[in-house]
Formats: C-alpha cells, structure tokens, sequence
C-alpha cells in the first residue's frame, strides 16, 4: 500500500515527519492495522522481526513475564560459557564503571537468547520491567520476548539499535536497547552484549559503545580458544595494538590461517568466505618468519603481501594456554645477548620451513632448561608457568627429557 492512499473521508497520509516516533507510529499502523510493508520508516531488521513475531502469532497486547529457564539448564548454560565468561569479565566490568552514572544495564546472552551475566542497578525500583528481565537465567530470545535489540542479534547476527514502539509488544515501548554479536575462532555466534535502559533515552551512543566492548570482548575470547596457534596481532600504527582496533590472526601448528577477527577482514581486505588459508599467501611471511617473530618484545614493522605495511606481534602459547612468548630471551638467561628484537632464532629455527609451534615452544624449554642447569623448579618460574605444565610438555612425544 503505498504512503499517498488516503483512507475515505480522511485529510491525505502525512509522507514527513519531525520525529523518530512519528515514523515508527505510522510504521506500526501500516503493518499491523494495513497489513502493508514500512520499508524506510524503520530499520529493515526490525521489520523482519515483526514478521517473525507475527507468523509466530504473538499479539502485542501480551504481557511478558521474563521467567528464568529451569534449574539444570541454567547450569549447563553457565559451565558451558565458562570461558566466555572468563574472557569478558574484565571487559564487562569497564563497560559497567563507564554506565556507573546512567540508568543503562548491561547484559550478555547466549547464541540462545540466555542472560549469563547481568549488572546489579540500584535505581531498579525505577525500572520495574528492566529489573524483571535483567536477571541470569531469563531467555530473551526473539521467540520469547518478541522484537529487541539482542533478540534480533541472536537471530542475524548482526548489531542492532530497537527504541521505544519498535519493539514488538506494548508492553517493551519504554525500553531502549542496543546489542552486538561476539563470535569465536569457529565463526560462530557465541554471544550478544546488549545495554538496556527503560523509560528514558541513551543519552550517549550506545551503538557505538556496545559495539567497541563486544570487539574486545571478542578479540579476548578469540585468544583464550586459540590453543597451539601463533597468535598474530598488527595494525597500521603500533598505538592501535592491544586495543579493539587491533588485527588479529590465529596460525596452526602447519602454517594454516585459523582465523582471522573482523578488523584484520576489513584490514586486509578480505571477505569471510574468501580468505586463503596459506599464510604466507595472506602475509607474506613463512611460518618460520613469523616464529623467529616471537622473540621480539616489541612489534616490528612487516610488509604484507598486498604491500600494506604494518606493526606486527607474535605470541606463542601451549595447548593449556601457557604463554611460552620470548622466554629464552629473559632477563638473567643470556645477559650477553643483543636487545630483544635483534637476538637470533634458536639454532635450526630458520633452517626449515615446516618448523611447527610445538617445535619452537619444545626449543624455548630446552634453552630455558640448559640456562637454568637442568633445574625445573627454577625453568618453569622463569617461563611463567607450573611445574605440572611444563612436567607435562616434557613427557610430550618427542620432547627433551628431563
């Protein structure tokens, strides 16, 4: 139906408005009362998630009750995200001292829509609905609460703002929310982070924040999952390192591409569905180049195979997280050695390129071991790990005996 119909002895349709709530009013009066399609009055994901919701055949006028799942699934959800938890926990709390001073909340679901961490507010009086749903353990999937914003997300995919009469049932208009996917090393979906307020606005762009929180909480859980991989990190300026602009690459043990984040994508310009898996096709550098990369503290400047140059950093860690990065070149182990980025591969490292991450990570024990005269205790402070993991990297196959 087109926006110029006029219904019988009515004043013509209104094509302008001066407000975002105007737009959705008439967005919801030609889709629920027309049976016609707002295309450009609200976001098109939105639109998508009415027609959800409707062939579902939920009515609008249905009160929520934002019941937690049971017991044991509960459970099973929060050991299951153990490690998500664990790689967001730091990022969460930033995020939650920087809205200290607002009404918002934060919460982050499940690829499902299950609520596993949720911020304590103490104005919750005044956000009776916000309070309800903002508990662990409450499903606010699409299909449970209809449209918003984490809802749409564990749906698409994809980040999404839904405010006030855009969400599906009467009941949610107060509300404003804004969420962003966070995905592992597989791709996958493996949570949403949201901020949810209730009757009143952001005040500040909560796109853009949820956004750059989700980043990094993603960057760290790609690191937490990339056992046995050479973690690359680079960017165009060595300032951007450590941050959510950074670029991050997770190589196997054969010089495979594992994964690459979304800013590396964008960096290299690549599509998700196009990257090749040689590394040296995508950077340039062998495996063993990258390896020899491992030694140096700071990041050094490389040249890609597109010609783009970058400020790069390798990290090496072992298949139960120990970080085995530099460690032959730590302080007190060969004090006669040239600064960090200029000291030499072990010996062999360069001399082949089918040297594996086990290889080198074995090679890093065995010099830390003869530097510490065979002493274990002294070798595993020295690399930062305990003496059970690196008892356990000894017994490997093919590891130096003790």
């Amino acid at each position: 139906m087109s926006l110029q119909t006029r219904h019988a002895g009515s004043a013509p349709r209104q094509l302008f408005f001066q407000t975002a709530e105007q737009r959705t009013a008439l967005a919801r009066q030609m889709f629920f009362e027309e049976g016609a399609r707002p295309t450009g009055l609200v976001g098109e994901a939105v639109i998508q998630s009415w027609m959800r919701c409707a062939s579902a055949r939920s009515r609008t006028a249905q009160r929520l009750a934002f019941e937690p799942v049971s017991a044991s699934r509960l459970h099973s959800t929060l050991n299951r995200n153990r490690e998500l938890l664990e790689a967001a926990r730091r990022d969460l709390s930033g995020l939650e001292a920087s809205l200290a001073g607002t009404d918002c909340r934060v919460l982050l679901t499940d690829p499902r829509g299950v609520i596993v961490h949720a911020t304590h507010h103490p104005l919750a009086s005044q956000q009776p609905l916000l309070k309800a749903a903002s508990r662990i353990g409450v499903n606010i999937a699409e299909s449970i609460v209809g449209t918003t914003a984490p809802g749409i997300v564990s749906k698409t995919g994809q980040a999404c703002t839904v405010t006030g009469a855009e969400h599906f049932f009467d009941c949610l208009r107060s509300f404003q929310c804004a969420a962003a996917p966070i995905r592992d090393v597989q791709g996958r979906l493996a949570a949403v982070l949201d901020l949810s307020v209730e009757s009143r606005a952001f005040g500040f762009d909560a796109a853009s924040m949820v956004g750059l929180y989700a980043v990094a909480i993603e960057n760290r859980l790609l690191q937490a999952q990339s056992r046995e991989h050479l973690v690359l990190r680079f960017q165009s300026s060595p300032a951007m390192l450590g941050t959510p602009l950074e670029a991050l690459a997770g190589i196997t043990e054969d010089g495979r591409l594992a994964w690459l984040n979304g800013v590396g994508a964008r960096l290299m310009d690549l599509r998700e569905d196009a990257v090749p898996r040689d590394v040296e096709a995508v950077f340039g550098l062998g495996l063993a180049e990258l390896l020899q990369l491992t030694r140096c503290s700071a990041p050094r400047p490389v040249r890609l195979r597109s010609g783009l140059g970058v400020w790069l950093q390798a990290r090496l860690q072992s298949g139960d997280g120990a970080d085995f990065n530099h460690a032959v070149g730590l302080a007190g182990l060969q004090p006669q050695a040239p600064p960090a980025q200029e000291v030499p591969p072990p010996a062999g490292l360069a001399q082949t390129q089918a040297a594996t991450l086990g290889d080198h990570s074995r090679k890093l024990i065995e010099s830390t071991l003869a530097a510490c005269g065979g002493n274990l205790a002294r070798a595993a402070r020295t690399l930062g790990v305990s003496r059970g993991t690196l008892y356990r990297r000894l017994r490997a196959p093919g590891a130096v005996s003790g």
